[in-house]
């Protein structure tokens, strides 16, 4: 199971859902653009110590990109940039489930499910 960001925020900030559907995926992986979209959303530094811990506890594999990673990403962007306004964390997060065989999960299937053959499950917070 591939946990997109939203997920991710939506459990920092408590909600009851996302941490059901983090908590029943342990040990889960995210994209390395999940990662950093994340602390990206942080108020400070506190908040960043947490969440390392949370994926220390949860054992996160953080997945990196890597040449196949990006390649496809580059030819979602050139498919469906223009006809579904696919942006570039999108893309590469996509591929990253697609190329390692996971299934996303994801609250915004909006972002995504125009995809071949990408395998979401959908999150409601």
């Amino acid at each position: 199971m591939l946990i997109d960001s939203d997920v991710l925020i939506w459990y920092i900030r408590g909600n009851k859902n996302a941490r059901t559907a983090v908590n029943n995926n342990i040990p889960f992986k995210i994209s390395v653009i999940n990662y950093m979209e994340v602390i990206q959303g942080m108020k400070d530094k506190k908040e960043l110590k947490s969440f390392q811990k949370y994926l220390k506890k949860w054992s996160v594999e953080i997945i990196q990109i890597n040449e196949t990673i990006s390649t496809r990403a580059m030819f979602l962007v050139e498919d469906y940039f223009l006809s579904h306004s696919l942006e570039l964390g999108d893309a590469i997060i996509a591929s990253t489930a697609l190329e390692n065989q996971e299934i996303l999960l994801t609250g915004n299937d909006k972002h995504y499910k125009f995809i071949p053959n990408i395998q979401i499950q959908k999150f409601k917070p």
